[in-house]
């Protein structure tokens, strides 16, 4: 009888220890909130597929990529596909989207005014120094009809592409993770969500001009072109993109994060 238990009991370790050598470890980089927070979700269904779910989290835009394509990390959730355009086009890099997961409605925050329309001439306007977050944040400022720029459309705008601007607003361009960290000493500061949910800020609530629900800079989760079809990428995005990951982002977020799917 003892040597039945002892053997059922080895049989057992074998099995844990089979399953721990079969899991596949997935080494994927995201910024705080809400990517790393999302990620920590889906640990335990990834667990259950044999992916043993790495998280490395990120502050800043471009660690992420740079050492997804040096092949130190496995993929990268943080970014929308205008940001990695411009990215691959000024690094060299041939990085790729998998799946969109969500939307994270891009604003702009005050300490100063209650409203754009207090704002003064010459007010100071902080805006994300990258190509496409910078062009995302002048966009968004058209729309609220503050400045006009030269190609309506230009994702990639700058202060240089400014056609029109009767407030006369001075733009202090930025990282973006410095963003939140300036808000008492400008008028306006224009932060993406994830900053600005680190920071404390509300989008839905405090945000002065936000991005509506069709916004088209969707998060992605990216990889690379060797890898991103491969099937533990897969079973991550078939994870991001659940039922569970929707609810989730619903009642966690408050609105300030919306579903792409």
């Amino acid at each position: 009888m003892k040597k039945a238990l002892l053997f059922s009991a080895f049989a057992a370790a074998l099995s844990v220890a089979g399953f721990a050598q079969a899991a596949e470890k997935l080494v994927v980089a995201a910024t705080p909130i809400p990517h790393a927070e999302i990620l920590e979700l889906i640990k335990p269904t990834l667990a259950k597929e044999g992916i043993d779910l790495e998280i490395k989290v990120f502050t800043d835009y471009v660690q992420p990529n740079v050492q997804v394509d040096q092949k130190r990390l496995d993929a990268n959730y943080f970014q929308t596909l205008p940001y990695l355009k411009s990215f691959n086009e000024g690094k060299g890099t041939h990085l790729e989207t998998v799946i969109g997961v969500h939307v994270e409605p891009f604003g702009g925050y005050s300490k100063k005014v209650k409203s754009l329309s207090e704002l003064k001439d010459g007010a100071t306007v902080a805006i994300p120094n990258e190509g496409s977050n910078s062009g995302r944040a002048l966009l968004l400022l058209q729309k609220a009809g503050l400045i006009t720029l030269k190609d309506p459309s230009n994702a990639l705008a700058t202060p240089k592409d400014i056609a029109t601007n009767s407030k006369n607003l001075k733009f202090k361009e930025l990282e973006s993770a410095m963003l939140p960290r300036v808000l008492d000493q400008v008028d306006l500061d224009m932060i993406n969500t994830n900053y600005a949910l680190e920071a404390g800020l509300n989008p839905a609530k405090d945000a002065l001009v936000i991005e509506g629900s069709d916004s088209p800079y969707v998060n992605y989760l990216v990889a690379r072109p060797d890898n991103k079809n491969s099937d533990a990428i897969q079973k991550l995005a078939k994870a991001l993109t659940s039922p569970e990951v929707k609810a989730f982002i619903e009642k966690k977020y408050n609105g300030a994060v919306l579903p792409a799917f």
